[in-house]
């Protein structure tokens, strides 16, 4: 089979999988790493030291892979309606059902399997957020979406509620063209962040960690400064407000744009949460037993019963 074959067919069968997102570019290294470096020596990363020890691991793929050619990128959406009732805990969309990773994990083990058999001595890495590889930009590359101020990939035509996942490989394919595009002088996102984590510096746009309700609600640990208690609000694990606002994701009724709903089973497969008095009381092993297989559990025992113990006291606030 031919390069561009073999590259069609690849493509074709991660959509028959279920990505609604599928290119290919070359695994050469990323083009980004001084801004990671950057981004990394203005302590934007917060406390999350694995993102610093892993810089040099980060400026090349051969670090995971030796020998990678190509990487296949894959987007999978996953908004949808929520439906939360006074005293629920507030959970950002990617976490509301079965545990991304493993869904994308199970999927890109399929593609494997599917290239192995038009190129049985392949080496292939599935990497879905773990391996120390700037996903982002290898999804830009491979046509998935262009990077908006909020540091999302956007596509222009469905949005940014889709995760990414990455199959690297020593096969040679046919790359796709890169993703373009801008926001323009829109800054709905930056605006409506509710602690200011949007930051431009350089001429770029970042996300300070220290700032952000997603690092804050499940990166965190121990107490969260009282400053940013107010802009936590009501949300219990990670934040969507940044997507939420965006034009690309159908924001405002005039844009045609529209973010697709998610179609994949074990995204809707919604989890029920207690309320949030009783997860705030939670026993480690009602934790331990709640959070099976949701990206939940990445807050931890103690970080989850944090983050509820605010929202509820930001209620109190609010009802005074």
């Amino acid at each position: 089979m031919s390069t561009e074959g073999l590259t069609e067919s690849l493509t074709g069968y991660a959509l028959a999988l279920g990505f609604e997102l599928a290119g290919v570019c070359s695994g050469t290294p990323p083009e980004t790493i001084e801004h990671y470096r950057q981004w990394i020596g203005r302590g934007h990363h917060a406390s999350m030291g694995y993102l610093a020890r892993s810089v040099d691991l980060r400026s090349s793929l051969d670090s995971i892979l030796p020998g990678t050619q190509s990487v296949i990128a894959v987007g999978l959406f996953y908004n949808q309606a929520v439906h939360r009732s006074p005293g629920d805990p507030r959970i950002a969309r990617y976490a509301l059902g079965r545990d991304y990773h493993k869904v994308l994990r199970g999927k890109l083990r399929q593609l494997e399997r599917f290239l192995l058999q038009s190129v049985p001595d392949a080496q292939c890495r599935a990497c879905v957020d773990s391996a120390p590889v700037l996903e982002r930009e290898y999804a830009q590359r491979a046509g998935l979406g262009w990077f908006g101020k909020n540091t999302c990939l956007i596509d222009s035509h469905r949005g940014s509620w889709f995760v990414i996942g990455l199959l690297l490989t020593t096969v040679p394919l046919t790359p796709s063209s890169a993703a373009m595009g801008g926001c323009g002088t829109c800054r709905r996102c930056v605006d409506a962040c509710p602690t200011g984590a949007i930051v431009l510096e350089d001429g770029r746009w970042q996300i300070d960690s220290r700032r952000c309700v997603s690092y804050l609600t499940i990166e965190h640990k121990g107490a969260i400064a009282e400053q940013y208690e107010a802009g936590i609000g009501d949300w219990t694990f990670g934040c969507d407000v940044c997507q939420e606002v965006c034009p690309f994701n159908g924001a405002r009724p005039s844009q045609p744009q529209r973010s697709p709903q998610t179609t994949e089973p074990d995204f809707l497969a919604v989890r029920a949460w207690p309320h949030l008095e009783e997860l705030r009381n939670w026993s480690e092993k009602e934790w331990d037993l709640g959070t099976q297989g949701s990206p939940v559990r990445r807050a931890g025992y103690k970080g989850l019963r944090r983050n509820a113990t605010i929202n509820l006291r930001n209620r109190d606030r609010h009802s005074d």
